[in-house]
């Protein structure tokens, strides 16, 4: 005994869409949209084709080199310390856990911070109420600031003009708000993912300094606002002599020399207007017309930076219906608990799928040795999946 399937062949002929469109003529031109019997993934856009290396089979995935960048990001999000080991971490502060320690102990704790004038040291921590990772800076001793490592070759000036596009922008939103940042410091910007720069600890001096007998408390704004620009050029001056040294004032006339002699003439007036006082006050609005045309070329790199990053989620973008109908047919296939029911046994209709599993995943080569094939699983799955 078995059980017959029958198949019918439908006949009828399901409803197209039908599209009119007209030409330049302006005569009507019916198209009929014949879609996809199933899911299909077009492949990578033309615009950005040239600029991955050719594999050797086409890629279904996420590249490598992507996948292991946002794998990194995530392992270092969730980095913990074993308190037990480490006592000196606490395991929780205030609404925070997971502390984790994101700079190096300073060698003289007695030592204060050249930019707070305060022992102060940087956690990642997670927040109890939203889960989300934070970044906490704790004021408590004396941080060695003078640390920094020197290094002896020069950054790239398009490298330089891509931090300063990044670093006014922020400043401009800073101070559209009516704002200071007041950290605009070498050793408060930090590097995230390449080219990608961000601003640590805005808005500690607020809090230190926070007055509550004040009645204006943005009285001074204005002056912290100037002390923004002042501090921009000197961090454009560190990064054009690689060298945080090069924005003491001794070595002021060397580091505009050394500006002079290897860049632009674009960069080096940049920096002599952010450092050299004016008749009115800097704004950040000003240096835009400095920045002239290069803000089109980190613009276009930074929407080509989206259309790749785009172009990558587009080959994830159907991995949960795969992985849910995966899912579903792991937990149909093969329950011994169910075997004397006719509707979970081999001859039952759940037996199709116990077949399609075996198709699935067991396929061999002319001489019988297993053989995995990703495309072959894939089409498959969204063959199934269009049905």
């Amino acid at each position: 005994g078995g059980t017959t399937y029958f198949f019918t062949q439908n006949t009828t002929r399901p409803n197209l869409p039908v599209v009119v469109l007209k030409n330049y003529s302006a005569v009507e031109c019916r198209i009929i949209q014949v879609m996809p019997p199933f899911h299909v993934f077009p492949g990578t856009p033309p615009n950005i084709e040239y600029m991955s290396l050719k594999a050797n089979a086409p890629s279904f995935f996420m590249a490598n080199e992507l996948r292991q960048a946002i794998l990194q990001k995530h392992a270092l999000t969730m980095l913990t310390v074993d308190t037990e080991q480490d006592p000196s971490v606490p395991a929780e502060v205030d609404n925070y856990h997971s502390l984790f320690p994101l700079e190096a102990t300073p060698e003289n704790p007695l030592q204060k911070s050249s930019t707070y004038g305060f022992v102060t040291s940087c956690y990642k921590a997670i927040k109890y109420k939203d889960g989300l990772p934070y970044c906490l800076r704790r004021i408590h001793g004396k941080w060695n600031g003078g640390t920094a490592r020197q290094n002896a070759g020069l950054l790239p000036e398009s490298l330089i003009w891509t931090y300063i596009v990044q670093l006014t922008s922020a400043l401009r939103c800073i101070h559209t708000a009516g704002l200071a940042c007041r950290v605009v410091d070498p050793t408060k910007i930090i590097i995230t993912d390449k080219s990608r720069v961000r601003i640590n600890g805005v808005g500690i001096f607020d809090v230190l300094g926070y007055d509550n007998s004040h009645s204006n408390p943005r009285a001074h704004m204005q002056q912290y606002q100037q002390e923004d620009m002042v501090a921009l050029g000197k961090v454009v001056l560190a990064l054009a002599c690689n060298s945080v040294s090069s924005i003491q004032r001794d070595n002021f006339p060397k580091s505009i020399e050394l500006v002079v002699m290897n860049y632009s003439n674009d960069l080096k007036n940049l920096i002599m207007y952010l450092l050299t006082p004016q008749q009115r006050p800097h704004n950040v609005n000003d240096i835009m017309p400095m920045i002239g045309a290069r803000f089109y070329t980190q613009l276009d790199a930074a929407l080509l930076r989206c259309d790749v990053i785009e172009n990558e989620m587009a080959k994830e973008v159907e991995n949960g219906r795969l992985f849910r109908m995966l899912s579903k047919l792991g937990v149909i296939n093969e329950r011994p608990e169910f075997g004397m029911e006719a509707t979970w046994s081999e001859t039952g209709d759940r037996y199709l799928l116990k077949l399609f599993r075996d198709h699935l995943f067991h396929q061999v080569t002319e001489t019988g040795a297993p053989w995995v094939d990703m495309a072959h699983i894939v089409q498959c799955l969204n063959k199934v999946c269009g049905v």
